[in-house]
């Protein structure tokens, strides 16, 4: 999903880590938002130019102008 400057993505419930959240990337910063608490975590800052972001199982990707990032749901942090 698409929202000028935002991207995001939501986790499938039963698909690893993160089911039925959603992952944003807003002004080069990857959140969790949790919608049955309402609550939004920052898991990763300094993404620059991101294009796409997909979720499957534990590793979110975010596909940049410039490069790829991976980041693991399990361990929170890049791969």
């Amino acid at each position: 999903m698409t929202h000028g400057s935002r991207i995001s993505c939501v986790g499938i419930v039963g698909d690893g880590c993160g089911g039925g959240r959603e992952f944003i990337v807003e002004n080069e910063i990857l959140f969790a938002y949790d919608p049955q608490t309402g609550e939004n975590i920052i898991l990763l800052k300094n993404i620059h130019m991101p294009k796409a972001i997909s979720k499957n199982e534990c590793i979110i990707t975010i596909k940049c102008e410039k490069e790829e990032i991976k980041f693991d749901l399990s361990a929170l942090k890049k791969v």
